[in-house]
């Protein structure tokens, strides 16, 4: 049995600023690595900014011309530096994307198992179409009448599903898992795990379940950045799916196929309408078998994706929908 503490901890801020391996690059060093950030280098769009490709030797680590030496993932922050939280429809979209993108690894001939799946591996681009991004711990999936692979624990804690912590059996139902705290985290805009949070609450799966199942507490945990402006059917639907997938007993997680096809149809009329809207005011003081009630339908603010990356400074802590300030490489 392995301990979760086996796991590798995300390093902090300070801990990657005063490594010795960090490199500084100057502005000028990213613009020639990149062609000038010419449209043509455009990976997509994330947080703060636009991802674009780059190339820099990889001795000297100075930028080369393109389709020589090393590739590198440039992210140029944007004039005002922050983006608004994205609407509940953004939201459903990029957990469909992404959903999508999972699927199709898990049911293709050979299957592969993402192994480290987490909203900072994913990519929107201008019209918040998500792109799955950083395969490097993805493994091939069982074969035959096998279950499982047994391998290395590897991951980022807060996303890995227990049981492959536990033992080192990985199967598709770690992604399902590590899904399910993405769409908490769509849901609550809470960090996977956050250190700055009192003791229960720092873990988000441990904190959110227990008001997952129940339709008069979800409010509760409803991030408090979407103003209420969220359709209550909707929310209580994806709360649900959310519930299944972080399953203790991973045979009892849903395949993602079914996942897809349950958000997707969370966009029909019935569910993707954003009316009606729940007031979280009246919510919390209201009777406890009523607690939600509606408001009139107010716009949504569309915003590009607060999504992170880690590069040449590190993303300082922050939720999970919210941006990060540091001009970033990897």
């Amino acid at each position: 049995m392995r301990d979760r503490s086996e796991l590798p901890t995300p390093r902090t801020e300070g801990e990657i600023l005063s490594s010795s391996n960090l490199k500084a690059f100057t502005f000028n060093d990213l613009k020639n690595a990149t062609k000038n950030f010419r449209p043509d280098s455009l990976l997509g769009e994330g947080g703060f900014g636009h991802v674009y490709k780059g190339w820099i030797d990889e001795h000297t680590l100075a930028p080369s011309r393109p389709g020589s030496g090393m590739v590198v993932a440039v992210k140029k922050l944007k004039p005002e530096g922050g983006a608004d939280p994205l609407s509940w429809a953004i939201r459903l979209k990029v957990a469909i994307g992404a959903a999508r993108g999972l699927s199709f690894l898990h049911d293709a001939e050979n299957q592969v198992i993402y192994r480290d799946f987490k909203a900072s591996n994913i990519l929107l681009d201008s019209e918040f179409n998500a792109k799955l991004s950083d395969f490097g711990l993805a493994k091939a999936g069982p074969t035959g009448d096998k279950t499982h692979v047994s391998t290395q624990v590897m991951g980022t804690h807060g996303y890995a599903a227990p049981e492959y912590i536990a033992t080192g059996r990985l199967s598709a139902k770690a992604d399902v898992y590590s899904f399910g705290v993405v769409l908490l985290e769509l849901l609550t805009g809470r960090r996977a795990l956050d250190k700055s949070k009192p003791g229960f609450e720092q873990n988000l799966v441990d904190w959110a379940r227990p008001h997952l199942g129940d339709k008069r507490r979800l409010y509760r945990i409803m991030d408090t950045k979407l103003g209420g402006q969220y359709p209550k059917k909707g929310a209580n639907a994806i709360a649900s799916i959310a519930l299944q997938c972080i399953c203790g007993d991973a045979k009892l997680r849903p395949p993602m196929s079914q996942v897809l096809e349950e958000l997707e149809q969370l966009q029909d009329a019935k569910y993707g309408s954003p009316s009606p809207l729940v007031d979280i005011r009246k919510a919390s003081h209201a009777a406890p078998k009523s607690p939600m009630s509606t408001t009139p339908k107010s716009p949504m603010r569309v915003q590009p994706s607060p999504r992170r990356s880690l590069g040449t400074a590190a993303a300082a802590a922050a939720s999970p929908l919210a941006g990060y300030r540091t001009a970033q490489v990897h």
